[in-house]
């Protein structure tokens, strides 16, 4: 009987693994663990790459100017005597759009158009240029403000219509140089900016200063080879930004 009493106690007792059997067992659970956290890891880091898109419209006021109203209108048939009456810079105003991809939380890259309208005189003549660009910029995210700096690249038309007003309208047949015209111009572009977008509840204002810089061949073909590109008033100058962007 006591023999059999003994049996039963040590049946009943709990089993206790030996302690290499018990370091190799955690040893194995923490390997497993750490394949989980390394495959969690692995795809916050690729979820993190394409983090957001975004796009808005924006409205636009500046100023555009060149050295002589030959640059300006760039129209060879205006008569020398008179083009010195005519403007050589003016307000400029228009509207536009862009489309962004967030890359990185801190990368937006995309695309933007833009139409600024220059008038001039008070006589219908007017500089209208329209351009489109692709653009990148980087900026950091401080609560809801969100400060950036970036570039636009790309190209347009300038289209330029003279019409004489009073003092240089037509006076006789040969006069008739003086009349209305148009000429059309294409241009490239550079376009450095910096700005910021601050945050409302479902919505973002955005504020940007650009500075537009055009550039192209040495000869443009259109009555005054010597004038590059880059000395056209394109939609060269500054403008300030205000629009509305809607993220997701």
């Amino acid at each position: 009987m006591p023999l059999c009493l003994m049996a039963q106690r040590r049946s009943q007792d709990t089993y206790q693994p030996a302690p290499g059997e018990q370091v190799q067992a955690t040893s194995h659970d923490e390997s497993d663990d750490n394949k989980s956290t390394k495959k969690s890891k692995s795809n916050s880091e690729k979820k993190k790459i394409f983090t957001g898109l975004s796009g808005g419209m924006m409205i636009h006021g500046g100023y555009a100017f060149s050295t002589s109203p030959n640059e300006l209108f760039r129209n060879g048939s205006l008569n020398k005597d008179k083009i010195s009456d005519l403007p050589k810079d003016g307000f400029t105003f228009g509207l536009g759009g862009t489309l962004r991809l967030h890359l990185l939380d801190h990368i937006h890259l995309g695309a933007e158009g833009h139409m600024s309208y220059m008038p001039l005189m008070g006589s219908g003549s007017n500089i209208r240029s329209s351009w489109g660009a692709a653009m990148c910029d980087f900026y950091a995210n401080l609560g809801i403000i969100r400060p950036l700096i970036g570039m636009s690249v790309g190209g347009g038309a300038v289209r330029r219509t003279y019409v004489p007003d009073e003092a240089n309208a037509p006076t006789g047949v040969n006069d008739m140089v003086y009349n209305a015209s148009f000429v059309k111009t294409p241009f490239f572009l550079l376009d450095p900016y910096v700005g910021m977008e601050i945050a409302l509840s479902k919505i973002a204002l955005l504020l940007r200063l650009d500075y537009m810089l055009p550039f192209g061949k040495d000869n443009d073909g259109i009555a005054v080879p010597s004038v590059k590109w880059s000395n056209f008033v394109t939609p060269s100058g500054p403008r300030l930004y205000i629009g509305v962007i809607f993220g997701h």
